[in-house]
């Protein structure tokens, strides 16, 4: 199913839709740094933090997903009235999500701390009260929830079982005031009493949730229908939707089949936050008029992007639009999700370096790539944990080569190099040299072939201001797009190597 090709409009139709997220709100803070020795006062790793960092989690991050979309996200959550508070609203802020939370001076805000070193969590810290909340605060949000229903297309209860959602009349509460509204619920489930949660449009538990809320243990699809579809009836539910990991989704209606969803085939490096991901996907486009077929279609590719980053992170729409393309068209998305522009090759970055990874770069034409350029990226894919390529444009290849080049076009030179596994990120870049690209990025090793030297290099000086290092690794030796360029025209080589004017590519 082509989600994309059915409703090419949809970027237009989740700007136009407002999604409400009630729920356990938190704050993420990581500290990195490394260790370098133990502590003469324990039997611990001393860690030297050279960075804290600070990320919304729970509900905040279901508001961040729909936020990336370009939905108006509001949330309302519960916070205290202390630092993170402070730390959380401004996160809110700098996400533009409508801040509408409530202050209780007896809680303290949900703060999960981690101590990150040399890429590794050492220890994680919690700070919470997790006892239920109490009735003055939820007579609160409840008022708040009734006074924005009027103006909400789609409400997403987000429960991480904190204390927020203890209450079954509370719940109930919500949900039959969004019946009024004919406004659709979505809830995210939390611990065996799905009781409080009947009556919603669609609850998304994983498979462990749903094992836990039906006392059954699931190994196969044929055990998982019975199961989901009775709860469904029992619960009065419209939809379930079931997120099986790499075993992708199943979504439960009224039609006496489920609709199976395959999981996009994707490398995985966490799956933190990807049911966050899942249930403001599927809100957002329920929102934006989709049906939930369709909606549970867009959610599960969505899903395979963000397991593809580190650490919690939202989904945006550029990452998402791309997903949807690669599905319509059959095309591997596990490949040409690795070419980015400059303001997403940025944003990936700063991921990549929140986790102390080395980015390395190098540039060129890659045009017909052959066993020197091959050579070339493994070596300097080594000698960091990711590798960015800056690849020429056509036009740029044109002013440097000649009319008659390239000779494959940009989109096919990128699928190429996307398609090796030591190729972390493909940028394009449109003037004769990458200078503006390298400034940028800013990486920590650029790296071109033996054959230049260090002081020809562009983009040296850049690199070296701020600590980086040049390398130049072997070449391959007689291997040239322009030589097999020359055979396949039957005309002689002159010695040109392609990519190899200094300073250009």
């Amino acid at each position: 199913m082509s989600a994309i090709s059915l409703h090419e409009h949809l970027a237009d139709r989740l700007n136009r839709a407002t999604v409400l997220v009630v729920g356990d709100l938190m704050l993420d803070c990581y500290y990195w740094g490394d260790v370098r020795r133990i502590s003469p006062e324990a039997p611990v790793p001393v860690v030297r933090v050279k960075e804290k960092t600070f990320s919304l989690g729970g509900a905040g991050n279901v508001a961040a997903n729909l936020s990336g979309l370009g939905c108006s996200a509001a949330v309302i959550g519960v916070i205290g009235q202390d630092a993170a508070s402070h730390q959380v609203q401004s996160l809110l802020s700098a996400f533009q999500i409508a801040d509408h939370c409530i202050a209780d001076a007896g809680r303290p805000t949900i703060t999960k701390t981690r101590i990150m070193a040399s890429k590794q969590q050492v220890v994680r810290l919690d700070e919470e009260d997790g006892s239920d909340i109490g009735p003055g605060t939820t007579d609160r949000i409840l008022s708040a929830v009734l006074e924005m229903l009027p103006r909400v297309n789609a409400v997403i209860l987000s429960d991480y079982g904190k204390g927020m959602f203890a209450s079954y009349d509370f719940i109930q509460a919500m949900i039959r005031a969004c019946k009024r509204e004919n406004v659709p619920v979505f809830i995210d489930p939390k611990g065996r009493e799905w009781d409080r949660y009947a009556g919603a449009t669609c609850v998304t538990p994983n498979t462990a949730e749903l094992e836990l809320a039906a006392g059954s243990e699931v190994k196969t699809e044929r055990e998982l229908t019975p199961i989901a579809r009775d709860l469904r009836r029992r619960l009065a539910l419209d939809w379930l939707l079931v997120t099986r990991g790499p075993k992708g989704m199943a979504l439960f209606g009224n039609d006496a089949a489920p609709v199976m969803i395959a999981a996009q085939a994707r490398e995985v490096f966490d799956v933190s936050g990807a049911g966050d991901t899942v249930i403001a996907t599927l809100a957002a486009c329920v929102a934006a008029g989709m049906n939930f077929c369709d909606a549970a279609s867009v959610a599960n590719t969505a899903a395979g992007i963000v397991v593809g980053k580190l650490g919690t992170q939202p989904v945006r729409w550029l990452e998402l639009e791309r997903g949807l393309e690669d599905v319509s068209q059959r095309k591997p998305a596990s490949t040409l999700w690795k070419v980015a522009d400059v303001q997403e090759a940025s944003a990936r970055l700063s991921r990549w370096r929140q986790a102390r990874q080395r980015i390395v770069f190098t540039n060129g034409c890659f045009d017909l790539l052959h066993p020197g350029h091959v050579s070339l990226l493994h070596q300097a894919r080594h000698l960091g944990d990711r590798l960015i390529v800056g690849l020429n444009t056509d036009a740029s290849i044109r002013r440097l080569k000649g009319e008659q080049r390239p000779i494959l076009p940009g989109k096919d030179r990128a699928a190429i190099l996307s398609a090796l596994e030591d190729v972390d990120m493909v940028v394009f870049f449109d003037e004769d040299t990458p200078l503006n690209l390298i400034n940028q990025l800013k990486p920590d090793i650029l790296v071109k072939g033996a054959d230049y030297r260090v002081a020809d290099v562009v983009g040296k000086s850049i690199v070296e201001s701020y600590g980086g290092q040049v390398r130049l690794v072997d070449i391959l030796q007689g291997h040239s797009t322009t030589a097999i360029a020359r055979k396949l025209s039957g005309t002689k080589e002159e010695g040109v190597k392609d990519g190899h004017q200094p300073g250009t590519a």
